[in-house]
């Protein structure tokens, strides 16, 4: 028996696997630009820097995620085309936070037994999404994990880096107070808060399948709305007339919008982001419906309709604005920065391990 059988035997198939890569290579190539080198299929991927002598000081940034629980709802449907692009907003939407245009990415699937259509239909939305942010996908991994995941199981995650001059890096230290907090609209829930989706529901006794008349889809078709993809357009605000007056950026992803906005806000400083100024979509308000809760408790856990923060200067406000809905990113103004001492009692101060500015949400939802 060949030591190939042999793997077989063991439930590891190295032939799906290569066929896997031939089924996605033309997809991953086409997002290979002149940096690029070296093709699919190597040990390592290659990425030409000779463009970062004309920096001064460039600085390189980057960012790891998966998708998380949200892969149970493809995997439960049999529909594998988009969960790439949750993967690719969830990466390469961090990098551009700190104002860095994202160069490259790669990725990783783990699953019980590589089904190769499968493999290749989750690369191609991978693939596709890195185009549409101009970011290069230069390398990746299959790994069959027979015994350790069920056949239909798989899971995903990635790697991006991106590049900023150092003197156009965005972050708190350059908020001031009487800044503009322009929310930009998500595309529904993105990639987080799944597991409460999921338990919705399952309490509730519905299926992926099931119609909903409110959502006007199957709660599968609804769930599975993929990521809005922000790097690309905000490359491009942040080149254009209007980047200077930009100081900061927020993605609005796991632990919801306060704590995700403080994060890029300054020590001393707080923010009410007003709920009247938006009206969270259908799906947001079914789910609470359904799980007997209200809008307001599921702030830490989903974004509720915003999926990205821009804090900028305020004179610029109704321009950034402006620019960004002619990118095909719906913003609206939230709030304003306010540097100062207060009572911070009912507001989120910092977020994972940074010691940042306080958000609280007041005011209704519009309706």
């Amino acid at each position: 028996m060949t030591s190939n059988s042999s793997y077989a035997a063991a439930g590891v198939d190295t032939q799906a696997g290569d066929l896997a890569v031939e089924l996605m290579k033309a997809s991953v190539s086409a997002t290979h630009g002149p940096d690029v080198l070296g093709g699919v299929g190597g040990f390592a991927g290659l990425f030409d820097l000779s463009f970062a002598k004309d920096y001064t000081r460039p600085l390189l940034a980057t960012s790891t995620d998966g998708v998380g629980t949200k892969i149970a709802i493809a995997q439960a449907l049999d529909k594998h085309d988009t969960i790439g692009q949750d993967l690719v907003g969830m990466v390469v939407d961090d990098i551009v936070v700190v104002g860095a245009k994202p160069l490259f990415m790669t990725d990783y699937i783990a699953c019980g037994k590589v089904v190769p259509e499968r493999i290749a239909s989750i690369v191609t939305g991978i693939a596709r999404a890195c185009a549409d942010t101009g970011t290069a996908l230069v390398g990746g991994e299959t790994a069959e994990h027979p015994g350790l995941m069920g056949v239909d199981d798989y899971d995903v995650a990635g790697a991006a880096t991106g590049i900023v001059e150092a003197d156009r890096l965005l972050g708190a230290e350059k908020v001031e107070t009487g800044d503009a907090v322009i929310a930009i609209a998500s595309s529904g829930l993105h990639s987080n808060g799944f597991s409460l989706v999921r338990s919705i529901l399952r309490q509730a006794e519905i299926d992926f399948v099931d119609r909903s008349d409110e959502l006007g889809a199957t709660w599968g078709e609804a769930l599975l709305e993929p990521t809005r993809l922000y790097s690309g357009q905000l490359v491009e605000l942040l080149a254009g007339p209007h980047g200077d007056a930009v100081h900061s950026l927020s993605h609005v992803t796991g632990g919801g919008i306060a704590a995700n906005l403080a994060r890029v806000l300054p020590l001393g400083s707080w923010v009410e982001l007003d709920r009247a100024t938006w009206s969270p979509a259908p799906v947001f308000r079914v789910l609470n419906d359904l799980a007997g809760t209200t809008l307001e408790s599921t702030e830490g856990t989903w974004n509720l309709g915003i999926g990205f923060f821009a804090v900028v200067r305020a004179d610029a406000a109704a321009s950034v604005i402006s620019a960004l809905d002619a990118l095909g990113l719906p913003s609206w103004q939230a709030g304003t920065v306010t540097i100062g001492d207060r009572d911070l009692a009912g507001f989120e101060q910092g977020a994972k391990g940074v010691d940042g500015g306080a958000v609280r949400l007041v005011g209704s939802y519009a309706s």
